[in-house]
């Protein structure tokens, strides 16, 4: 995996296959192949059982880069000969931020479960539009909270909150360092019509974490700022951003995403998460132990028996995949709840609107 670390947009962990469901159950198809993130979903689901049996992109020389690590996706002409195969189940898609809400309600109104890569919404709009859909057609509209959903250190630390390891949630700070890598970058990354901003694009992990380590069903962004300290040459462009959610439940949220990570660091970010609870704390180091350790998914958990320092790679698993393939076949909400996934793009946005940008 070390050798993926380096690049954010196209990090796509591997795990052990762990299906849930017998070859050919549970057939999907990839689409809208803009973002590097589409291998990780595809990624995931593949390892928990589902076949990726078809895929398109106008760009045939995404299809092909694609087929590389997926041969067995056959090559469709469009989205529409995508929604003629009867034996799709779910598309996963990571298209150009603004462009997978939209994408979403069409999928669902052609019948169809849809998985995209986060941010899954650039506007307050196209998330209304995505909610009247849902309810109008009982489909899913599923998103790639990769941070916390492929990462085993994260999903570790839900576990044992949900055991009652550190008592009751009372904060959660995140931190989300991305490394920019201007030079790979396509032009849409730049343009904040297309991204979204910060706090709705990268943004939306950290609020998905709070939602789920904290037990709130709804917050208030109390705070919120953006800023452009380094990457002056594209002025629309947001580097660094800052918000302090105050939950229903009393739990706090701080998170601080930044597009400043240095070169010298062995991953593209020390994605960090500090979770602190009335009978004890977490901390989880994602991708790396800085300078001591390139191997990532550590856990640190301090309560009144000790410290105790737990190493997650290659142990927990990422269980959300399978779970979200039931779902779809059962039509339960196992792996995440059609609510929880809105609002946690629904507080990017309102934090991201309600932002102030230092100059």
């Amino acid at each position: 995996m070390s050798h993926q670390k380096s690049d954010g947009m196209n990090y796509a962990p591997v795990g052990k296959p762990t299906p849930v469901v017998k070859p050919g159950e549970f057939v999907f198809a990839a689409v809208a192949l803009d973002h590097g993130h589409i291998y990780g979903q595809c990624q995931g689901l593949t390892e928990a059982g589902g076949e990726c049996r078809y895929v398109f992109d106008p760009d045939p020389a995404k299809v092909e880069k694609f087929r590389e690590k997926f041969p067995s996706a056959k090559p469709l002409r469009s989205l529409d000969e995508v929604f003629d195969q009867t034996d799709v189940r779910l598309i996963a898609a990571a298209a150009i931020p603004n462009e997978r809400g939209p994408l979403g309600c069409r999928v669902l109104d052609a019948g169809l479960d849809y998985f995209t890569d986060k941010t899954p919404f650039t506007t307050l709009e196209q998330l209304a539009e995505a909610r009247a859909t849902v309810a109008r057609t009982r489909k899913k509209y599923m998103v790639y909270y990769s941070e916390r959903l492929h990462v085993e250190a994260s999903v570790r630390a839900g576990q044992l909150i949900e055991q009652g390891a550190i008592g009751r949630v009372v904060q959660v700070m995140g931190i989300g360092p991305h490394r920019s890598n201007p030079a790979t970058r396509p032009s849409w990354f730049w343009s904040r019509e297309k991204c979204g901003g910060i706090l709705t694009d990268i943004g939306s992990h950290q609020f998905e974490q709070f939602l789920t380590y904290s037990g709130a069903t709804s917050a208030q962004v109390v705070h919120a700022a953006v800023a452009n300290y380094h990457h002056k040459e594209h002025p629309e462009f947001e580097d660094w951003g800052e918000v302090n959610l105050l939950g229903n439940n009393g739990a706090t949220n701080y998170v601080r995403i930044d597009w400043l990570n240095p070169q010298g660091l062995r991953a593209w970010g020390d994605g960090r998460t500090f979770i602190l609870g009335t009978k004890g704390y977490i901390e989880v180091r994602k991708y790396l132990n800085v300078a001591t350790d390139a191997e990532g998914d550590h856990l640190f958990l301090v309560d009144d028996s000790g410290e105790h320092h737990i190493r997650c790679a290659g142990k927990v698993g990422f269980p959300f995949f399978g779970q979200l393939i039931l779902d779809c076949l059962n039509r339960t909400e196992n792996a995440m709840a059609q609510e929880h996934t809105f609002l946690a793009a629904e507080l990017a946005l309102q934090a991201q609107a309600a932002a102030k940008r230092i100059e």
